[in-house]
């Protein structure tokens, strides 16, 4: 293996401090970059001006990226807390360089004629967002989009760290118990006062949701789940909300979501709702069968109901996916020991876009849980990837992809960390799809590294594009032969192929459902942005009413701990949005040849490679050889 680029030196002790060099420095750059540009004044060389507004860009993202990392990820609160301070202070600099008129005229006038294709690009993009920034408004406008930008990062920031922190417990009889698999019970002791503590982490939550058999516990389970993070996220999203609508309307938008939307695929705000109702109306049909099989099996067993909600949604659907279609999930978990799939996933992704993980045993991380691997491609190491993988107190604790380094070709080589919170014993066989999902985030940042233009580099395409190439990778987690591949039980066997193929039927049951909920949540951060009501919770109940097929919970406030309204803000249509993409593209592909290389080549080449070197809608006409469309979507939604 050859490599022209080292990983970058983590230590082996101190992160405090080192993170906050590592911030310091890189935002000191920054900042010189940008005085370096305006010394120059307007009228210099065209490639020397993009190519330093480059460099202003790749410092602000190597230190938002460990910002955000170790803010998320690492056991020391202290490290946690400066991680979040150089969050704050990398988004002051970011409002300020977006704000900087001088900056701006030394940009605008560049000739973009004498540029090439790449730097024409960059700089296209870099002076659209300095006028969504407000650059152009006058000196009293921009102190107040100032103002506005730090107090939008620190409540976000809090936000997050209030649903990060907010695990919530029930504590339960032994036999309360009845119906979890056996490691659940073993990892779960009888304390000294003679109860078991359930927690609201997903590692807890969801199984017990699926399996537990007392139906009063799994309803108290729930009612802590949703209301993790309440009531202190209820007051601070409502005023994340305002300074959103604030900040958009003094840019002169009619609210946030047409502000977020101009620079996504979906073009404009008004264009949300209008696909949250498509959606809704495609699955009403498919949504309202497979509420009425969930109806009549809750009905054998509790004949008095006439309505079923979220409380039997998970179990009594194990149950029709266990009676109807011969599938028991506890039966499906023998067969995904946690480092089976692990080195699966990483045998499977390896073949399909031909690249191998190298263990690095010695590298230095945050925890000792993390597992590090060098990315070669042709014998060259291209990235390193870190696996962060199991739950622990102050962590992240849902399932995503953060960057630690943005690749740039021949500067500095492409890091990136999927942080997720699985059993080290046995997987359900959904958080082996949640898996491959986020490792296609860390994939696509990885293979995308090889730019020269930061704007390009990783996963930089539209926000509602971004998802799209996790979801198709979730195709190789149904698949028999793939499955077969690493899906073994302790004796060594393959997982059967007559088992995946009723796992597939099982999962088909419940996509109209599944998306009337999606287009709930997508409903929920479109018009709550959209009209900032004074009480959310009282949205939430309207909403809710009129996407999901599934009824509010009394005295739930779902809204405190759903983190992608920070992240997401009004655009959660995404998910969805992405969805119907990725089966066009997964259309591409044979079902019978899933490791076909011209195709899964052709795919990592022009659709991950590329980045945000073209339009999303581009990248996918230039691997389809035709405009994405609908009709892939459609037809896996009637199935």
């Amino acid at each position: 293996m050859t490599s022209d680029l080292d990983p970058l030196a983590l230590p082996a002790s101190d992160w405090e401090a080192w993170l906050g060099t590592r911030c310091d420095e890189q935002l000191a750059a920054a900042r010189d970059h940008v005085e370096a540009l305006k010394a120059g004044g307007a009228g210099r060389d065209a490639e020397q001006v993009v190519s330093g507004w480059n460099d202003v860009n790749l410092a602000l993202s190597n230190a938002f990226a460990v910002a955000s990392l170790l803010s998320n990820v690492h056991p020391d609160e202290a490290v946690r807390s400066r991680g979040e301070k150089a969050e704050q202070d990398a988004h002051r600099l970011l409002t300020e360089i977006g704000l900087d008129r001088d900056l701006y005229d030394v940009l605008a006038a560049v000739d973009p004629a004498v540029l090439d294709e790449g730097a024409r690009r960059v700089l296209t993009l870099a002076l659209r967002d300095f006028r969504r920034a407000g650059v152009d408004q006058d000196e009293s406008v921009r102190d107040r989009l100032r103002a506005l930008a730090e107090r939008e990062t620190e409540v976000a920031q809090e936000f997050s760290k209030n649903i990060r922190d907010g695990v919530r417990s029930i504590r339960l009889d032994p036999a309360q118990l009845a119906g979890l698999p056996e490691d659940y019970v073993e990892a779960h002791p009888v304390g000294e006062d003679g109860k078991v503590v359930v927690t609201t982490d997903y590692p807890d939550y969801v199984p017990y949701m699926t399996f537990g058999t007392d139906r009063a516990a799994r309803a108290e389970l729930m009612h802590e789940y949703l209301n993790r993070a309440w009531p202190a996220n209820d007051a601070l999203l409502k005023e994340l909300l305002e300074l959103r609508a604030e900040h958009a309307r003094i840019l002169g938008y009619d609210g946030w979501p047409s502000y977020d939307a101009e620079v996504k695929m979906i073009g404009k705000g008004a264009a949300i709702p209008e696909f949250v109702e498509k959606i809704a109306e495609a699955s009403e049909g498919p949504g309202r069968r497979d509420l009425a099989v969930l109806l009549a099996r809750l009905q054998q067993d509790h004949p008095e109901a006439t309505s079923i909600d979220s409380t039997d949604k998970a179990f009594y659907s194990e149950v029709v996916r266990r009676e109807n279609f011969d599938v028991d999930a506890q039966l499906v978990r023998p067969y995904f020991d946690f480092t089976k799939v692990r080195a699966g996933l990483l045998d499977v992704t390896g073949r399909l876009f031909g690249i191998d993980y190298v263990p690095v045993a010695d590298a230095p991380s945050w925890h000792e849980d993390v597992a590090s691997y060098d990315v070669v491609r042709d014998g060259r190491r291209i990235g390193r990837i870190h696996l962060d993988l199991h739950p622990r107190p102050g962590k992240y604790n849902h399932a995503a992809q953060f960057d630690l380094v943005p690749g740039i070709a021949d500067r500095q080589l492409a890091e990136g960390v999927l942080v997720c919170n699985f059993s080290r014993k046995l997987m359900e066989h959904d958080h082996v799809v949640t898996l491959f999902h986020e490792f296609g985030h860390l994939v696509h940042h990885i293979l995308a590294g090889g730019h020269r233009w930061a704007r390009f580099s990783g996963v930089a395409t539209e926000w509602d594009f971004v998802e799209a190439p996790s979801q198709m990778l979730e195709e190789w987690a149904w698949d028999a032969d793939v499955l077969q591949s690493f899906a073994t039980n302790a004796s060594g066997e393959p997982i059967p192929r007559e088992l995946v193929d009723k796992m597939r039927a099982a999962d088909d049951f419940g996509k109209g459902l599944y998306a009337r909920t999606q287009m709930f949540y997508a409903a929920l951060s479109y018009h709550l942005h959209q009209e900032v009501p004074a009480d959310i919770t009282a949205k939430v109940q309207e909403l809710q009413a009129r996407y999901d097929l599934f009824a509010y919970a009394p005295d739930t406030h779902f809204h405190t701990a759903f983190g992608h309204l920070e992240g997401y803000g009004s655009g959660y249509y995404t998910y969805m949005w992405s969805l119907v993409i990725a089966k066009d593209l997964f259309s591409a592909f044979d079902r019978e040849r899933m490791f076909d290389t011209e195709v899964s080549h052709r795919y990592r080449d022009r659709i991950l490679a590329a980045g945000g070197s073209k339009d999303a809608a581009d990248l996918v006409a230039d691997f389809l050889g035709r405009p994405y469309d609908f009709a892939s979507f459609e037809a896996w939604l009637n199935q």
